[in-house]
């Protein structure tokens, strides 16, 4: 089989999915009504609050779940073969992570908006909501430690410094990205001004904006040929102050000012790379450089269950929950828009899991350099350096093919990345802020209901990870190891807990309970080997790995302790319903 041949497949498979299985979670399962108020509607404050178009959502929802992790997850995984990546990113997102993403949605939509942490007091219990409070607040503070830390490399001179007397070593890094990413915040800022406040028509808007950010793209290129050096470039802890003041100011203020429209403006520059790059592929019809199957490559552990786990927001994850249900509930204008905000929305980014996976197994153009790139899992697994190097030269190759120059090409493809890695971290950030308002409301500490101190609170957390250091690195990086099951522990959570939901009302329990007893056996798998791997080798990890999955197990003792008791629902999600 061949790549194009693969993501052929792959398409129809995403057709009738959504054509059918999409139809059935909508019509049968979760019974979607049209003329159900929505917390946008019904809870309106300009602020996070605010009825959206569904195209304008579809693209911030987009934008916020997609981030850096569908593109390094797949990079990795890839070195068992690219048949088992393709089939998890492909089936994994259809059959879990969809309807993961697709069920949060509804129930925050159902319960005022408030996240799935809150919404688990209704279902299960109030110390349920704690604990999920709890893992949600590590998890995001974690990751965007490792976000904001990973920008400020891609914004420097080099991701990897040239080792002196030897010239041509080390990796260049992104700094051309800094300009056009300036510029989408400016032209984001001000289309919402536009939109919002003088009430311009959408589209004459957006196309100027869009236009605008593809030759701020070119500007930046042009940028680069000058030379970026580092004795008056800005230094990595530079640009992580500088991440964080942005970090804050997206996160309070209204969603209509900066949120919405630089992350549909994104949106539009990731379906152009992706247009292109699948374009790129079926002109160029390379063939796989890598083999289907590789059982046991050097230095990897099992493919069950760490395929599962290292790919996770192709296929399916925890963190896309917290956004259905933190800022995409709050804007939704209808219930019915779950079904392509939610489920199509995961099909996009599985489309973006799929091109990592064809690109870092196809876009090297010989299996010699493959097979050098991932000789071991150790030298793939480490680093940044190996892992974006796989994604950005495969896509770029496929850019290429078209007759596209492979410097602009490499512009487009690191605007990209960097783009959705910078709207993950401002959506994210705004997330943790909404945590730590519920977690503060649980917990009864009032102050936290300021969203600026909260958002304050939110930003010293992702400081901590990211200038905090265990054995001369970043917390975040040190800890980064226990992300993927923490994420992945999350969904399974999530998804327990709508089959609970679903249960309460007699609904049909198999969409979600099947997916959830499959993510929950993989991740306590994962969770327990990673435990003995780091016993008496690293505390720091070992510790906080028992802390989750204690966290994790009495969580589902609580599930276990509703469906005995078969309480009936009393919660948030019913006030709403009910109304």
């Amino acid at each position: 089989m061949t790549p194009a041949l693969a993501a052929l497949c792959a398409f129809a498979a995403y057709f009738i999915a959504y054509r059918v299985y999409a139809r059935f979670l909508s019509e049968k399962v979760f019974k979607l009504d049209p003329t159900r108020a929505t917390p946008a509607h019904t809870m309106t404050d300009g602020v996070d609050y605010l009825p959206t178009k569904p195209e304008v959502l579809f693209g911030h929802h987009f934008a916020s779940i997609t981030g850096l992790a569908p593109m390094l997850g797949p990079a990795v995984a890839v070195i068992w073969g690219w048949l088992p990546a393709l089939i998890w990113v492909v089936f994994g997102a259809i059959f879990i992570g969809c309807v993961h993403d697709f069920s949060a949605l509804v129930l925050s939509a159902r319960a005022r908006g408030v996240s799935v942490g809150s919404i688990a007091e209704g279902v299960i219990s109030s110390r349920a909501r704690i604990l999920f409070l709890l893992i949600i607040f590590f998890g995001v503070a974690l990751a965007m430690g490792v976000f904001v830390f990973v920008i400020s490399k891609l914004f420097g001179v080099y991701l990897v410094p040239p080792k002196e007397g030897l010239p041509g070593s080390g990796m260049e890094g992104y700094p051309q990205a800094v300009f056009p990413s300036l510029i989408l915040m400016i032209i984001a800022a001000v289309s919402g001004f536009l939109l919002y406040k003088k009430k311009a028509p959408f589209k004459p808007v957006i196309i100027v904006g869009f236009m605008l950010s593809l030759l701020a793209i070119w500007g930046g290129v042009q940028l680069k040929e000058q030379g970026f050096h580092g004795d008056w470039w800005p230094t990595g802890s530079t640009w992580i102050y500088v991440l964080l003041i942005y970090a804050f100011l997206a996160s309070v203020l209204p969603v209509w000012s900066l949120l919405q429209p630089r992350d549909f403006l994104n949106s539009l520059l990731l379906y152009l790379g992706l247009g292109l790059a699948y374009l790129g592929l079926f002109v160029g019809n390379p063939e796989f450089d890598a083999p289907a199957v590789i059982a046991h490559p050097e230095g990897a552990p099992s493919i069950f269950p760490f395929v599962f786990i290292i790919i996770a927001c192709g296929a399916v994850s925890g963190f896309h929950g917290l956004v259905s249900s933190g800022t995409t509930s709050k804007q939704m204008d209808k219930e019915t828009h779950a079904k392509p905000i939610g489920y199509g929305g995961m099909l996009g980014e599985s489309l973006l899991g799929l091109l990592a996976v064809l690109a870092c197994t196809a876009g090297f153009r010989s299996p010699e350099t493959w097979h050098n790139h991932y000789e071991s899992f150790e030298k793939i697994s480490t680093g940044l350096a190996n892992k974006l190097g796989g994604f950005i030269d495969g896509t770029t190759s496929f850019l290429t093919d078209l007759g596209l120059p492979h410097d602009l090409s490499a512009a487009v493809i690191a605007m990209v990345v960097v783009s959705f890695a910078l709207t993950t971290l401002d959506s994210a950030t705004r997330l943790l802020r909404f945590n730590i308002e519920e977690l503060g409301q649980s917990l009864k500490i009032p102050f936290t209901g300021n969203r600026y101190l909260a958002a304050f609170l939110a930003c010293l957390t992702i400081a901590f990870f990211a200038f905090y250091e265990v054995d001369g690195k970043p917390a975040a990086l040190a800890l980064w190891a226990l992300f993927g099951t923490t994420n992945q522990l999350l969904a399974a959570l999530t998804l327990m807990m709508v089959t609970l939901y679903l249960k309460h009302r007699k609904w049909p329990v198999w969409p979600a309970a099947i997916p959830a007893v499959l993510v929950m056996t993989t991740t306590i798998v994962a969770m327990v080997h990673n435990l003995t791997k780091f016993y008496g080798k690293d505390n720091l990890l070992f510790t906080v790995g028992l802390i989750l999955l204690g966290l994790g197990i009495w969580l589902v003792v609580e599930i276990g302790l509703t469906l005995r008791q078969n309480r009936s629902e009393q919660g948030p999600e019913v006030q709403l319903e009910n109304s």
